[in-house]
């Protein structure tokens, strides 16, 4: 029996000219009319062609603090594992490949990826791996990664493994509203996060890579619970709204007012800021209504706050905006967040601050970090200098200017 299934590990490695391609084409069109709960059968079935075996998806809890393994047959579901020192974890923030010998082979740990924005972790063991098998786990990891994105959008089974607390219905709302947490392109970064993850209400952000230009929102409703939840929802739609009008920050800064002056009248209010970033050039843009000032961070040092004139909080019918202007280089970052950040404080003591959140930006990450793994780290540090106190929603948008071009992309041959 075992020289049995010796001869079939042998014939299943044994792979001629094509076998990947013809394997990839064969799951993509299966992927087709693929009901959700059959996505975790099929990758496993498939993967065993290529002689993996124990095959896991790891899905990002909502915390970020855990890779939750999604079930399902022929899937191994074992215990979440934690992104800060795993090596699932490593493949996730880094997005990269990442190898653990055993004693019998190698686990494999690669990035679903759709598009740039990290969606969990494919991991399986072979029993080795040659530079054959890690580029077409590479291109099956994708493909699995865009199938879970396509499928999300008509079933709750990967939002409920995501879970590991209850969310309240404002949370639901919020996180509906959201873009991927984070987008990589040649020129441009971006990642953001929300606390706390569960009960989120009143805070948001958006943002959309539109013919060079980089456009960011980060917007923070008054109150709390159901009520800030809906009025972020009116406020991020009048956004969208008027950004696809190609009009300008001061005529959507108007429009938004408008939009929330008509529907909630004069006693609620969004705070907001709005900018735009021309990823060819690095110049910035940006309009404050009533919002803290972001942060500039240069050489992973905060340069200034990005002070300027701005203009009442979105509602309450401000004069006409005046938009700041910036000149970034290359490698600058640009931190964004709301108030809730910095006001939070412990019964009887002080707040949290700015200047105690500027000391932690400097004394956390280190160099060649990625946005995302450096707000993510960020937030989590920020979370422990507060001994996890969030009586308020709390909102970080990293961004980081690169410049170059990527005409590149597009040569032939690539």
């Amino acid at each position: 029996m075992a020289g049995e299934e010796q001869r079939s590990s042998e014939i299943a490695v044994d792979r001629p000219a094509g076998f990947g391609e013809r394997l990839l084409g064969v799951l993509l069109d299966r992927a087709r009319e693929l009901p959700p709960q059959l996505i975790a059968p099929v990758i496993a079935e498939e993967i065993g062609r290529i002689g993996g075996r124990d095959v896991s998806v790891l899905l990002q809890d909502y915390d970020q603090l855990m890779l939750t393994p999604l079930p399902g047959g022929k899937l191994v579901a074992g215990e979440p594992e934690r992104i800060d020192d795993s090596p699932a974890g490593r493949a996730f923030l880094r997005a990269v490949p990442v190898e653990q010998p055993l004693a019998d082979g190698v686990r494999m740990f690669l990035p679903l990826l759709d598009g740039s924005d990290q969606v969990g972790v494919l991991a399986l063991t072979l029993d080795s791996a040659d530079d054959d098998d890690r580029r077409l786990l590479r291109r099956l990891a994708s493909l699995v990664g865009n199938m879970l994105l396509t499928k999300s959008g008509y079933t709750d089974l990967f939002f409920r493994a995501r879970r590991r607390e209850t969310m309240s219905v404002a949370a639901e709302i919020q996180w509906s509203l959201l873009p991927p947490l984070a987008m990589t392109a040649p020129q441009v970064a971006v990642a953001g996060i929300l606390e706390p993850a569960y009960d989120i209400a009143g805070d948001s952000f958006d943002y959309a890579l539109n013919e060079g230009i980089l456009h960011l929102a980060v917007i923070d409703a008054m109150g709390h619970g159901l009520n800030a939840a809906v009025l972020a929802t009116v406020a991020i739609g009048a956004y969208r709204h008027a950004r696809r009008t190609d009009v300008g920050l001061a005529e959507l800064y108007a429009f938004m007012d408008t939009a929330i002056d008509e529907q909630f009248g004069p006693d609620q209010f969004v705070t907001a800021q709005m900018s735009r970033l021309d990823t060819a050039t690095g110049h910035l843009e940006w309009v404050n209504a009533g919002h803290p000032a972001p942060l500039l961070i240069r050489d992973r040092r905060v340069a200034r706050r990005l002070e300027g004139p701005g203009t009442l909080p979105v509602g309450f019918g401000g004069d006409q905006p005046q938009t700041n202007e910036l000149g970034l280089r290359p490698g600058d970052r640009l931190l964004f967040f709301t108030d809730g950040l910095v006001e939070e404080h412990r019964p009887g003591g002080e707040e949290f601050g700015e200047e105690r959140l500027i000391h932690v930006i400097e004394g956390t990450g280190r160099d060649g970090e990625n946005v995302r793994e450096t707000v993510r780290a960020l937030s989590h540090t920020l979370m422990r200098e507060r001994r996890g106190i969030t009586t308020d929603d709390a909102t970080l948008l990293l961004v980081e200017w690169r410049g170059g071009g990527a005409d590149h992309l597009t040569a032939p041959g690539t």
